[in-house]
């Protein structure tokens, strides 16, 4: 039987701006079987500055992206050598890096994830596979979510694999084939209104589990019509800043209020999602750490079994499978899915950077 390993490092920045997530992880492919151990891990904080500069980014011009996209490029470049010198870290196959993403307009046949330029590889004196986003919108897909075929690959055995970031997206199959889609906001709002009370986020969601359901508000909300499209559908902040927080702000309500309802509704939004409501479900990403979040969800999906993995696995889940994406890119397979993204066909996405 052939095995083959991959010493590799994935790396992921989302758009609720929790940091960089480094994660150095070991793959192996026996016959057909993916099996994943993530040894090293971290997240690497951004400092206040880098913060603004990233909020601030999507009304830049193409000029001030640019000087954004060398300094991010830089920045990725000292958390990479930093990681790896503190770790001692050898005989690395490749650096698979998302980078962070800045537009992401797919209907309009754009996105741009940052950090990704040629020139990591030689700040890094390592192989590089990156931008694995634009050549899906090339091919008139959504560019996202790419997470499903490393849920397909190495967590087969769940009905559904759902992820809590800054925004929700679930993947699962049906009808023979594997189905993904951004559900709703999550971190990204909810994080909001934490910052406007002086917190980095809600503890356990205790913030907003003390508050109360606002009707109306929460109607409004699940009026949206992003929710009544059908899949494959993907969300960028431009939604959060132009649409849903917007409509949270007409209502002047305690902010503890906007949590519990938002809450609320990401739980509504989760069950309504998926088309059966009973099976197995692993949770990832930061809002599994919500306990309120998962209260709702329970609530709103009673007779499902929900399973949080350990914890690297909850925190560095797409860190682990970007570093799977670039390695079936180094091979050539397949590790984008048309059916997830709705290209025109599956495909071998990313750019490959050699020393």
């Amino acid at each position: 039987m052939m095995e083959k390993n991959y010493n590799v490092i994935g790396i992921m920045s989302g758009t609720s701006l929790d940091g960089i997530d480094l994660a150095h992880v070991f793959l192996k492919k026996t016959a057909e079987k993916w099996t994943y151990e993530i040894v090293e891990s971290e997240t690497v904080p951004y400092s206040t500055e880098w913060i603004t500069r990233l909020k601030s980014a999507i009304g830049f011009s193409p000029e001030q992206l640019h000087i954004l996209n060398v300094d991010y490029t830089w920045l990725l470049a000292e958390v990479i050598n930093d990681f790896i010198d503190r770790h001692n870290l050898e005989a690395i196959d490749a650096v698979c890096s998302h980078g962070h993403t800045i537009l992401h307009q797919p209907q309009n046949g754009i996105t741009l994830q940052i950090g990704n330029l040629p020139l990591l590889s030689g700040l890094v004196q390592q192989n590089i596979v990156c931008d694995f986003r634009v050549q899906d919108v090339e091919l008139g897909g959504q560019g996202a979510p790419l997470v499903p075929i490393g849920d397909q690959l190495l967590f087969l055995e769940y009905d559904y694999c759902l992820n809590l970031g800054g925004f929700s997206n679930v993947s699962f199959e049906y009808r023979d084939q594997r189905i993904a889609f951004d559900i709703s906001p999550v971190n990204t709002v909810l994080n909001f209104y934490a910052n406007s009370m002086g917190l980095d986020y809600d503890d356990k969601g205790q913030f907003a589990q003390s508050g109360n359901c606002n009707e109306a508000m929460l109607n409004a909300l699940n009026a949206l019509p992003f929710y009544r499209m059908p899949f494959p559908k993907s969300l960028g902040f431009e939604f959060v800043r132009d649409t849903v927080l917007p409509l949270m702000e007409e209502f002047e309500i305690p902010v503890a209020d906007k949590l519990h309802t938002f809450i609320t509704h990401v739980a509504f939004q989760t069950a309504a999602a998926l088309p059966k409501k009973e099976g197995k479900m692993l949770v990832s990403g930061g809002g599994v750490y919500n306990e309120y979040l998962i209260l709702k969800i329970r609530e709103y999906l009673p007779d499902m079994d929900i399973r949080i993995p350990d914890a690297k696995t909850i925190e560095y889940k797409e860190a682990l499978i970007f570093a799977l994406l670039g390695v079936l890119k180094l091979r050539g397979e397949i590790n984008v899915l048309a059916s997830v993204t709705g290209a025109q066909n599956n495909h071998s996405s990313g750019q490959i950077y050699y020393i």
